[in-house]
């Protein structure tokens, strides 16, 4: 098996001109550090990416087909049409759907009995408007004449035009890139802030978001029309469902003002506890988890909803995300969390497998890792290619067998550095026939490939990958905001930190550089993590390295031994009582 490869600890450029305009706009010396460590091209207002505020977003009114596809769900309200909502099956799915439902349910009067909830199964459906979900909308009975669709949608035209042929319309909301060929032409409307025609200023949206503008603009057109009253009360309290989609779909919170606004709004919401979900999950973890931040999204409820339709339908999701009672949200959540467990315990035996499969690639240096394996779950290829990201600094596909014979089934996760989906528009320019299907972003995507073709797409891909990289060095980098003195480790500087919040992709939570002396390290939990007692000038932390070793290993490194690590600051909260804890990334011996 390969071992990981010990990263590069570097410290982050500053844009020197953006530290100087934080400083002006009130921040600190450290927040202004952090900003100018994250927007080295920004060249926008401050402002909204220090005080994220709902002011900062924009009118729904400018998504292109967004007044067109309100229209038509407006008329199918009105006519007490039956409504379809397809979306995917992930946390931004999930919440797409919870978005749209209340709405047309509580706010404008739609009966349960009219909506029709339609979500595929990861395994047997695949990804997006498949052709078993148009099978299922078909046979329903009352058949529904509109369905909308989130997060999913702008590359399935032939399966929309299926629909269309039945009498059936359909309007998309989605965020993934469209083809080259534009948005599907058989769908009534395609709202997505990807298209090249789309006026609406930020591209980088995710698609609970995309959705929740349509559902307000359809609010507005409603009013317009007499149809609701102006008083009928605005989506906002969705928001706590948007801040969830979006944190857990790895979008911007970088330079994206409205993004940032969202999650730090809702999680304002979410921590009011208004929602039995919201209840349930702070049981689950703990009276120490509340509040909430945007990790607890994006690391505890995120890979629970995931889990779900990793492994099974993702029903169980959906209701736990809809319950309207705590024991409902409980017993939903246990399913939720059993899935996950039995999740983690796949996803180790397949990073195995996965990391023995990369000895080939990293041997013959290839810019990327693509590893097949033929008894791997579908379901957990994406958290997979993640790890080996992680361990060895190159982007990395996992595939599986898929459920139609012949083919197989992918998920990538990238680098900094390299845009997956472009690359993948590449490999099927030089390849066509090895990649039939394919979609995502610039830093996590999915494939289809015939099984007889996988030679033929690894050549491809490796090509694409190689010209976008152009001979860079691929190791993994761990990107510090420097040092901190010993005054600064305490929990203000903490407090310090979090307003500057939320953090995520392209904002990463901060990290630091120091030395410090071993005075106490132990094995802890399976014999994986390390708990260790640093010191510098006379001053101690507690700090844990999760995963630091094999159980069984010996740590790197005694009491009494000088370190070189890099950590981010943790509140650590036990019976009500707060300390600072450093949570160690990497360290090794000086």
């Amino acid at each position: 098996m390969s071992q990981a490869l010990s990263p590069l600890i570097l410290a982050r450029e500053v844009n020197e001109l953006l530290y100087q305009r934080g400083v002006a706009a009130g921040l600190s010396e450290l927040q202004a550090r952090i900003l100018a460590g994250r927007l080295a091209q920004y060249e926008g207002e401050v402002e909204p990416l220090i005080d994220p505020a709902l002011k900062h977003l924009a009118h729904p009114g400018l998504l292109a087909d967004g007044p067109r596809a309100a229209e038509r769900i407006a008329q199918a309200v009105a006519e007490g049409e039956h409504i379809g909502i397809l979306t995917d099956y992930d946390v931004d799915g999930i919440t797409s759907h919870v978005v749209i439902r209340r709405t047309l349910n509580e706010l404008f009067g739609v009966p349960e009995q009219r909506l029709h909830s339609l979500i595929g199964h990861r395994i047997h459906d695949g990804y997006g408007i498949s052709l078993p979900l148009v099978e299922r909308t078909l046979k329903l009975s009352p058949r529904p004449s509109l369905v909308i669709t989130a997060d999913c949608g702008s590359s399935d035209e032939l399966r929309i035009a299926r629909l269309r042929e039945a009498g059936i319309d359909v309007v998309v909301s989605d965020h993934h890139a469209l083809p080259i060929e534009g948005p599907p032409p058989s769908a009534y409307a395609t709202v997505n802030p990807t298209r090249s025609d789309c006026d609406y200023p930020d591209a980088t949206i995710a698609g609970c978001m995309v959705a929740w503008l349509l559902m307000s603009l359809t609010r507005s057109t409603l009013v317009e029309m007499g149809i609701l009253p102006s008083s009928v009360p605005k989506l906002s309290a969705w928001l706590s469902y948007v801040a969830l989609g979006t944190v857990a779909d790895c979008v911007s919170l970088g330079a994206s003002a409205i993004n940032r606004a969202v999650v730090r709004h809702g999680l304002n919401l979410i921590n009011r506890m208004n929602e039995p979900c919201w209840r349930a999950m702070a049981e689950r973890l703990g009276e120490d988890s509340v509040p909430f931040n945007a990790e607890t999204l994006g690391f505890q409820m995120g890979p629970r909803i995931n889990a779900r339709s990793r492994l099974d339908d993702p029903y169980a999701a959906l209701h736990f995300m809809l319950a309207t009672d705590d024991g409902v949200a409980q017993r939903h959540l246990q399913v939720l969390d059993d899935d996950n467990q039995s999740r983690k315990a796949i996803e180790a035996d397949m990073a195995e497998q996965a990391r023995a499969l990369a000895s080939t690639a990293l041997a013959a240096d290839e810019p990327i890792i693509i590893v097949y394996l033929e008894d791997g779950h579908p379901g957990v290829q994406g958290i997979v290619a993640s790890r080996l990201v992680q361990s060895y600094g190159r982007p990395t596909v996992v595939l599986t067998p898929a459920a139609e014979a012949g083919m197989l089934t992918g998920s990538g996760r990238s680098i900094e550095a390299l845009h997956l989906r472009e690359a993948l528009q590449r490999a099927y320019e030089l390849a066509p026939e090895s990649l039939p299907r394919f979609g995502g972003h610039r830093g996590a995507a999915g494939v289809g490939v015939p099984h007889e073709r996988l030679d033929e797409f690894r050549t491809a891909l490796i090509q694409a990958v190689s010209e976008q990289l152009r001979g860079m060095e691929l190791v993994p980098r761990l990107f510090t905001d420097g040092e901190l003195q010993g005054h600064q480790l305490q929990l203000a500087t903490l407090d310090e930190i979090d307003a500057l919040g939320p953090y995520g992709r392209e904002f990463d939570a901060p990290l630091f550089a120091g030395q410090f002396l071993i005075e106490r390290v132990r094995p802890v939990g399976d014999g994986s993590h390390l708990m260790m007692e640093l010191s510098l000038q006379r001053q101690s932390w507690k700090a844990i390295w999760f995963r630091a070793i094999k159980p069984g290993d010996v740590p790197p490194f005694s009491e009494g031994d000088m370190v070189h690590c890099a950590y981010k600051l943790n509140r650590n909260r036990f019976r009500g009582r707060e300390s600072l804890q450093l949570m160690i990334e990497h360290a090794h011996p000086l």
